[in-house]
C-alpha cells in the first residue's frame, strides 16, 4: 500500500467504500480530506454505489428514523438500523421533499427551513438565509434536487407567494442562492394548481402541474439543469370523468 500512488488509492479503492467509511477516511490527513471532497470523487463514488446491494429505505415516524437494506434477490428488507437526527427537530417534524444519490432535501415543518441531509454520514447543511431564502411552504412551493454538468449538486426552489412566483437555485459548491427567470402562464401561480416535486432524469427536472378540479389544465414543466431554461410540454390524455394524479417516472 505504501508504494501505491495517492490517486490510485483515492479513486480506485476509496471510491468503492461505503459513504460512512468515506466520511471516516477524511480524517486520515488533510490531503485525503481535500481529495475526498472533490466533485470528481463524489461523481465516481456515486456511480459505483448505484447497485442493487446498496439500496436502502429510510423510514421516519413520530419518534425514530431508521434505515433498512433492500435484499433484491428475495424482495425483502434486511434488519433496520437507527439513524440519529443530527439537527434539532420535533415529533413528526421532518418532511422529505426530494432525494438524489443518497442525499435528501428535507423541510423542518416547525420552522419551514430547508436542509440538505445525508442520513448515512449524518452530515447536513441548512439552506435558510437571513434574506428569506431556503424556507418552504407546503402546497405552495415545489422542490427539485439535481446535479449539473459540473457535478455540482443544486436545489431548485419554486416559490408562490401572494400571486408572485419566484424561482431560486441553491448551489452546494458556491453555498448560495440566486434568482433565475421563469416565463410561464400567470395562471400557474394560482393555488388552484398543484405542483409535484421535481423528478431528475437525463439532465432535466420534470414537474407535473395539475389544476385542482375535474377537467382542469394539466401540463408538464421541464427545467434543463445546464441551460437553466424552462419549457412546457403537453400532458398525456386525461379521462374527462375524473381528476388525475401524476408523477413523472422516467428512466
Amino acid at each position: 500500500m505504501a508504494d501505491l500512488p495517492t490517486h490510485t488509492i483515492v479513486f480506485e479503492i476509496l471510491t468503492r467504500l461505503t459513504a460512512k467509511d468515506v466520511g471516516g477516511s477524511k480524517s486520515v490527513c488533510k490531503q485525503w480530506y481535500a481529495l475526498l471532497s472533490t466533485q470528481d470523487f463524489v461523481r465516481i463514488h456515486c456511480s459505483r454505489s448505484v447497485v442493487s446491494s446498496n439500496q436502502r429505505v429510510l423510514l421516519i415516524d413520530d419518534l425514530t428514523c431508521s434505515v433498512r437494506p433492500i435484499i433484491s434477490n428475495n424482495n425483502v428488507y434486511g434488519p433496520s438500523s437507527i439513524v440519529t437526527f443530527p439537527f434539532h427537530h420535533q415529533n413528526n417534524d421532518v418532511s422529505i421533499l426530494s432525494h438524489l444519490n443518497g442525499l435528501l432535501c428535507v423541510c423542518l415543518n416547525h420552522t419551514y427551513e430547508l436542509l440538505l441531509w445525508n442520513p448515512t454520514t449524518t452530515a447536513f447543511k441548512r439552506l435558510s438565509t437571513p434574506d428569506s431564502h431556503g424556507f418552504y411552504i407546503n402546497n405552495l412551493d415545489a422542490i427539485g434536487l439535481y446535479v449539473d454538468a459540473d457535478d455540482d449538486y443544486k436545489v431548485l426552489h419554486i416559490k408562490r407567494r401572494s400571486g408572485v412566483l419566484g424561482v431560486y437555485v441553491y448551489s452546494r459548491e458556491v453555498d448560495s442562492w440566486r434568482n433565475i427567470p421563469f416565463i410561464t402562464r400567470q395562471e400557474y401561480l394560482s393555488p388552484h394548481f398543484n405542483w409535484s416535486a421535481g423528478t431528475f432524469c437525463g439532465g432535466t427536472l420534470y414537474f407535473t402541474v395539475c389544476e385542482c378540479w375535474i377537467g382542469g389544465t394539466n401540463v408538464v414543466i421541464c427545467f434543463d439543469v445546464n441551460s437553466e431554461q424552462f419549457k412546457e410540454i403537453s400532458f398525456p390524455p386525461v379521462p374527462s370523468n375524473g381528476m388525475v394524479q401524476a408523477l413523472a417516472c422516467l428512466r
